[in-house]
């Protein structure tokens, strides 16, 4: 244990990586990896349908909760600014056991977020190139998408840092001009349609549809975090990191909801869409307001974001395990830590970030409503991996942590804390609700089963290999003795 607050610098290795990302390429890469322009192409059709345009709303209620879980990992890591994100964090806050359950929940989500993302591109792939997208075309274009993100990855921090940055722009482009050319030219309705559900709960209350809806918002805002998973990357990361998050959502969290709004006035006939007759608006929108050329040109632009996007998460992912592989937390950990110093990144712990979601995308072929259900199991991992985080913060707090980084909360942390805890409890619980009794019970249950699974896996490796106990890194510190 170390003197009360633990210093960042506390019984802390000296990094292997290089100090080449600034602050407008740590707040791109969070931006890209929070990606405005792939979380509402991907989910437009699905939350139109289930909600009718009041699901636009999920946008506010995500966006107001998440803030706050921002705003905790802010204090974090300016205190904290190791590379891995919620795995340090939550072994410095708690202990060895917590961190590395915290850990393996979050690679997992990451590795399949990688694939939500990769897979939400592929019908625009197959529309761009030409061809008819197919459940198996669908999944070739994830694979082929992940093999040129890693490859990406690969070249180095400044290939990354680039990357964002063209992402960036192309979600600006993507966000802002597309929204601004379907208002003044292809809209149909005025505000007032976003009060009205248009039949799709039916004749009973809305806020089950509204809640069922709503997974565009919970998948909108994460991403935040990527901004501290290179935190080893950054100059002076305990005032660039937290900043950037917070930048990440607020112009993030605009950039989508305007992407929404547009598209959402632009849709002829809602009832279509809920109905099932119109499944691809976001398609349809575009070829109508922009012809075939203009459509196919927006759709290159946005298969840019998805692709930085996929890079952002990858690189994410790649650096979470191999924070867990440095402190010799996980099997294979001796290569999982190699490190490239010529490249200054960790080759096979990448390479995993890309194997893994190709293969989950080969798997989801066995599954009706991939997509659905891939994204589901990712905000539910990810938002569990939070909250392990904030929960962890909030116990320390309660055991005496005071923050010691160069932003922190001061007398509003505990209200703040308690807040994202209570909001990120409530997301959980309704993405892993089941909405289909129709469907086998497996099929129903099988979000809430996939986490119990990687849960029930996770405790039983970490207790019979007992990794969880190897590695000398800061465990506990932030309590005072």
């Amino acid at each position: 244990m170390t003197a009360p607050g633990g210093g960042a610098g506390a019984g802390e290795k000296k990094s292997e990586f290089r100090k080449d990302m600034g602050p407008w390429a740590n707040f791109a890469l969070g931006f890209t990896y929070l990606s405005p322009v792939v979380s509402t192409y991907t989910l437009f059709g699905t939350a139109l349908a289930d909600g009718g345009p009041p699901m636009i709303w999920a946008f506010v209620m995500a966006g107001c909760g998440q803030f706050l879980v921002a705003l905790v990992f802010g204090e974090v890591v300016a205190q904290y600014p190791v590379a891995g994100g919620v795995y340090p964090w939550a072994r410095r806050l708690w202990g060895k056991r917590w961190a590395w359950m915290t850990g393996w929940v979050y690679m997992w989500a990451l590795l399949v977020t990688i694939t939500s993302v990769a897979y939400g591109a592929g019908p625009y792939i197959a529309i761009l190139l030409g061809f008819r997208p197919t459940v198996h075309t669908t999944v070739l274009c994830t694979v082929a998408l992940i093999v040129i993100a890693v490859l990406i990855n690969y070249a180095g921090t400044k290939a990354l840092s680039t990357a964002a940055l063209i992402g960036f722009s192309a979600e600006l482009l993507g966000a802002l001009v597309v929204g601004v050319i379907l208002l003044t030219t292809h809209r149909f309705h005025g505000l007032g349609v976003l009060f009205d559900d248009f039949g799709a709960a039916g004749d009973g209350s809305y806020l089950p549809v509204f809640l069922g809806a709503a997974i565009i918002g919970f998948y909108q805002y994460y991403g935040f975090e990527a901004c501290g998973d290179v935190a080893e990357e950054v100059k002076h990361p305990g005032k660039v990191i937290p900043k950037a998050m917070r930048r990440t959502i607020y112009v993030g969290g605009a950039a989508a909801t305007f992407t929404c709004l547009t598209l959402l006035l632009a849709v002829v006939d809602y009832r279509a869409v809920i109905s099932g007759e119109d499944s691809d608006p976001v398609v349809r929108v575009l070829f109508d307001a922009l012809g075939e050329a203009g459509a196919r040109t927006v759709m290159a632009v946005v298969l840019i974001s998805f692709l930085s996007c996929t890079i952002s998460l990858q690189a994410a992912a790649g650096r979470l395990i191999y924070s867990y592989a440095r402190d010799e937390m996980i099997i294979g950990h001796r290569l999982l830590r190699t490190f490239s110093a010529a490249r200054a990144v960790p080759p096979y712990a990448l390479l995993v970030a890309a194997v893994v979601p190709a293969l989950i995308a080969v798997g989801s072929l066995i599954s009706t409503d991939a997509l659905t259900k891939i994204v589901s199991f990712a905000i539910l991992g990810i938002y569990g991996a939070f909250q392990m985080v904030v929960l962890a913060a909030l116990r320390a707090r309660l055991k005496g942590w005071k923050p010691s980084g160069e932003y922190r909360l001061g007398r509003w942390g505990l209200l703040v804390n308690v807040g994202a805890l209570a909001y990120g409890i409530f997301a959980v619980v309704n993405i892993a609700w089941p909405r289909t009794p129709e469907a086998a019970w497996y099929d129903n249950w099988i979000v809430l089963l996939s986490g119990g699974v990687v849960v029930v896996a996770g405790l039983v490796y970490m207790f019979t290999t007992h990794h969880y106990g190897r590695g000398d890194a800061p465990s506990g510190s932030a309590v005072p003795d």
